[in-house]
């Protein structure tokens, strides 16, 4: 099996993976344009950058540079640690309710 998808699986696929998740981009802003919904260009971003660093590794192996892939999980990692940062600061959950009264209810 592994012989048959050795012709398959190449820098080239990989890029036009790549090529894809830059149409989808395209597609998300324009979509979110249509229907008012609050989807900027840094939430696209953050959304698809850790998976293009991904496919980033994956194709360093492929054409077998070690200090490439390592470079590109790290690069992955930390585009992943700013979106998680990112969405917590922004989530309505994010702030703090121990000792904020609600209407109604005395302060504990």
């Amino acid at each position: 099996m592994l012989a048959t998808l050795n012709g398959l699986v190449g820098p080239q696929l990989i890029d036009s993976i790549v090529l894809l998740m830059v149409v989808e981009a395209l597609v998300l802003r324009r979509l979110a344009r249509r229907t008012s919904v609050a989807l900027g260009w840094a939430d696209v971003l953050s959304l698809l950058l850790p998976g293009v660093f991904l496919l980033a590794a994956v194709r360093a192996a492929l054409i077998a540079s070690p200090l490439l892939v390592a470079l590109a999980l790290l690069a992955a990692l930390v585009a992943h640690l700013l979106d998680v940062r990112r969405r917590i600061r922004t989530s309505p959950r994010a702030v703090p309710t121990v000792g904020v009264a609600r209407a109604g209810q005395p302060s504990l």
